[in-house]
């Protein structure tokens, strides 16, 4: 267990903000936005229902003065994992984005690793371990 920094619940808080904003958009708006962005309307869908718990996780994980430090490196190592997925993906041809697709998916793996290296500093800045 650790005391988490100010830094990493901000870090953390601000990741379940962003996530839980795209798991509405993406679950309510999958039908619309698929065809928007030229991507399969499941895809978009499933993404945001995976989201609705990410959220949950990550925004309990923020308001906690005590974390264990394997679950936060957990949503770190996710996060990473994440980013190198949502580029694969363009690159595998398993789907054909138009555009705005394209942007789509490679602004929100910047975000999320944007997210997973400010977890890392606030981890780092995180109080010692501490006895459970």
């Amino acid at each position: 267990m650790i005391h988490p920094s100010t830094f990493l619940s901000r870090a953390l808080l601000a990741d379940a903000i962003f996530s839980g904003v795209a798991a509405v958009a993406l679950t309510a708006g999958a039908g619309a936005l698929a065809p928007f962005l030229n991507l399969p309307e499941v895809l978009l869908r499933e993404t945001g229902l995976f989201l609705i718990a990410y959220t949950a996780l990550v925004g309990w994980l923020a308001t906690r003065s005590t974390l264990m430090k394997a679950l936060v490196l957990f949503v770190i190592i996710g996060n990473a994992a994440w980013t190198l997925g949502s580029i694969a993906l363009l690159f595998s041809g398993a789907v054909s984005p138009n555009l705005l697709g394209q942007v789509f998916i490679v602004a929100q793996a910047i975000a999320t690793g944007v997210f997973a290296e400010l977890q890392y500093i606030g981890l780092r800045k995180s109080g010692g371990v501490i006895a459970a």
